[in-house]
């Protein structure tokens, strides 16, 4: 194993759930998730922290992110809404040292709240919530190929 975990999964040298994969980025399941279907969005390319990570590999973080809460919605997991979180520094509470975008689905009267969730972070049977948000990919491609 590397110095930066993500690093590692982008390699193929450490285990994830992944959801989806291009040239850019690669999105996986949270091992520590705060909500089922709890995604991470990471750019191929290594940046420790915002300032650091190209505009481009941004943009694709976010646009993956977008993509991914789109397929949420027309997954079995069905949330009623999602957040989309980049967490930037300790003081942020940003624990690996890899810019990456967190996709947080959300349901109507979860009564899930960010700092709480932080704490309370629990696998959610990962290998079918992953099947589950690949999917909704899989819907989302036959519905609006982009």
């Amino acid at each position: 194993m590397g110095a930066c975990v993500f690093c590692d999964i982008v390699a193929g040298t450490a285990p994830a759930r992944r959801v989806f994969e291009d040239g850019t980025v690669v999105a996986f399941l949270d091992i520590r998730p705060i909500s089922r279907g709890h995604v991470l969005v990471v750019p191929r390319a290594h940046a420790a922290r915002l300032e650091d990570l190209d505009p481009g590999d941004g943009a694709a973080m976010f646009r993956i992110g977008q993509h991914l809460s789109r397929a949420l919605t027309r997954s079995d997991l069905a949330p009623d809404g999602t957040h989309l979180v980049l967490n930037d520094g300790r003081a942020a509470f940003q624990t690996v040292d890899h810019a990456h975008l967190h996709v947080l689905p959300r349901w109507s009267g979860d009564k899930l709240r960010l700092a709480t969730g932080l704490v309370r972070r629990r696998p959610h049977d990962p290998d079918a919530t992953a099947a589950l948000i690949r999917a909704g990919l899989d819907r989302l491609e036959t519905e609006d190929p982009r």
